[in-house]
């Protein structure tokens, strides 16, 4: 996702937020405005930015994976320079 794409994701999900607080608060119960709330604002946003942000926490694991499989490369080579230098 383009980077100039999140935080218009983010202003939509404010505003969605703000209209769904608003149809909670002219519900005819205190209940059912928890419930309109919860069920049309709070769940489906939580999984609309979840699926959002995959992108970025795959490229985040990526990342992750190749910086721990350069460490390990970086610590073999280590190791193998102090047998050398160690050995008779």
């Amino acid at each position: 996702m383009p980077i100039l794409a999140m935080p218009i994701l983010y202003i939509v999900a404010i505003g969605w937020i703000y209209v769904v607080l608003m149809m909670s608060v002219a519900e005819t119960s205190v209940v059912a405005g928890i419930a309109t709330f919860l069920f049309y604002g709070v769940l489906p946003l939580a999984v609309i930015l979840y699926l959002m942000n995959t992108p970025k926490r795959r490229a985040a694991r990526a990342e992750a994976e190749k910086l721990r499989r350069v460490q390990v490369r970086q610590r073999a080579v280590t190791e193998e320079r102090q047998e050398v230098t160690h050995d008779p």
